[in-house]
């Protein structure tokens, strides 16, 4: 139940990664439904989900199937990491150091921020091209700094600003993507809508991959947007809420952009494409777009500023920042990716896709670890003091047994990858299709779960673990 001081939380939020106490949880899980839903209406899914008609030549029945099963597996990964978040009452990087110990949590804590600084840097470079298709007389560059400086004053001001923004976001992009899958359904301006591309096993594997690794994507910082709700809430209520918001959402996207690239010449940008297949509402549909990805794109920064905390503290392990130094982070952060994505904004899709696929390989074992052990391992009870302190506490510098399976999960997926740095052989065997993550998962979550249960130093540390949450 949510308690008198709670329910007047500071709009500016005053915590960084440090524990949430009881006193200052707030919130309903219902909250997390309208967060991922709104939040996924936005044009980067939108780009992302045109790619299996436009790069993989599915064509519509078999792309939306594949859609819709990349995110069907995926978001159950997404949700249960989402569910950690009540009951641990701090950042999911953070928590990453029970697994890891204190310095082996590192390199996972930096691959996270460079994840959340890629999805920051493509996402102002798409509300650049979206306030450039709404008022031409505004350059893409000069869009990307007015997209950045958005979405930074949200990220600033922090999780509750977060969550009303999607609340009321919810109802409007709701109402608006509907809107525009009517108005494309009844102006369609290519004859082979239907036709157009084909099954091809590669083409669906990768498109499920896309889907899922939108997901898995979410995972390092997913219960950063559930640790302030209290304690007490269900596990089953902050999982089903997290997932029914973002499979609904983000699929959705997804189609939306298969279907307007079908609806379109061949060849076409794919938000060129959206305004051109939305007609007389293609205005308001990239302004809806506009909004929507200044405040999605908020929890990218966000998550950028929490991971740099995380690496930092890791060494001055005395310091928990508050809403100023956050601030100060946010705003280097932002300016660093405003250069970058003036200079990358021409081959933004290539750029976009790279990435993806090679965070697909190092995504994965660390969300297998994660999730063993929180549900199967420790069940849940952690020693919160030991994750602040620089040895790691009863979860020492280095967790031999979690850093062993994340390089086994990283080198098993290899001869099955299909990304531009590298075609694994069974990859190429099977026309490109990329079964990496997959075979990640099915080898790295009983490897890690037999690893750790077999170490004896490392079940007294489980048994330390489970005496009491210091907190």
């Amino acid at each position: 139940m949510v308690t008198a001081a709670n329910t007047s939380a500071p709009l500016i939020e005053k915590h960084t990664i440090g524990y949430v106490p009881p006193e200052d949880r707030h919130g309903k899980t219902r909250d997390l439904f309208t967060l991922w839903f709104g939040g996924n209406i936005a044009p980067l899914p939108i780009v992302t989900g045109a790619l299996g008609v436009q790069m993989f030549h599915l064509n519509l029945v078999w792309g939306i199937v594949a859609i819709l099963v990349g995110h069907l597996v995926g978001g159950v990964l997404m949700a249960l990491h989402s569910a950690q978040g009540p009951q641990m009452g701090i950042p999911q990087m953070i928590q990453s150091r029970a697994q890891f110990g204190s310095l082996g949590a590192l390199l996972v804590v930096l691959i996270a921020g460079i994840m959340y600084i890629g999805f920051f840097a493509s996402n102002i470079v798409l509300a650049g091209k979206s306030l450039h298709g709404v008022v031409d007389s505004v350059p893409v560059p000069v869009g990307i700094v007015i997209g950045a400086l958005g979405s930074g004053i949200i990220g600033i001001i922090g999780y509750r600003f977060i969550h009303v923004l999607n609340r009321i976001g919810t109802w409007v992009l709701g109402a608006g993507i509907v809107l525009g899958f009517g108005y494309i359904f009844t102006h369609v301006q290519t004859a082979d809508f239907l036709t157009r591309g084909s099954f091809n096993i590669s083409g669906w594997l990768a498109t499920v991959s896309l889907a899922a690794l939108w997901q898995i994507a979410f995972a390092p910082y997913v219960s950063d947007y559930s640790r302030y709700l209290p304690a007490n809430v269900p596990v089953a209520a902050t999982f089903w809420t997290t997932y029914l918001g973002t499979v609904l959402g983000s699929s959705l996207s997804f189609i939306f952009g298969a279907v307007a690239v079908l609806a379109t010449p061949v060849g076409m940008d794919t938000m060129d494409a959206v305004k051109l297949a939305t007609g007389s509402i293609g205005p308001l549909m990239l302004v809806l777009f506009l909004l929507s990805v200044i405040s999605h794109n908020a929890l990218n920064l966000y998550g950028a500023v929490l991971s740099l905390i995380t690496l930092v503290q890791t060494f001055a392990y005395r310091w928990i920042p508050t809403a100023k130094s956050r601030a100060l982070l946010s705003i280097i952060i932002l300016a660093a990716c405003c250069f970058a994505a003036v200079g990358a904004s021409a081959n933004f899709i290539g750029h976009f896709v790279d990435m993806v696929l090679v965070l697909l390989v190092v995504l994965v074992p660390w969300t297998a670890i994660n999730l063993i052990d929180f549900y199967a391992i420790h069940k849940g009870q952690y020693d919160i003091n030991s994750i602040f302190k620089v040895d790691g506490g009863i979860y020492g510098r280095y967790n031999p047994q979690a850093l062993l399976a994340y390089a086994i999960g990283i080198v098993v997926q290899i001869p099955f990858m299909n990304t531009p740095l590298y075609v694994g052989p069974i990859s190429e065997h099977i026309n490109g299709a990329d079964l990496s993550w997959l075979v990640g998962l099915l080898i790295t979550s009983p490897l890690y779960y037999w690893l750790a249960n077999r170490d004896s130093a490392y079940k007294r540390k489980l048994s330390s673990g489970k005496l009491a949450n210091a907190l």
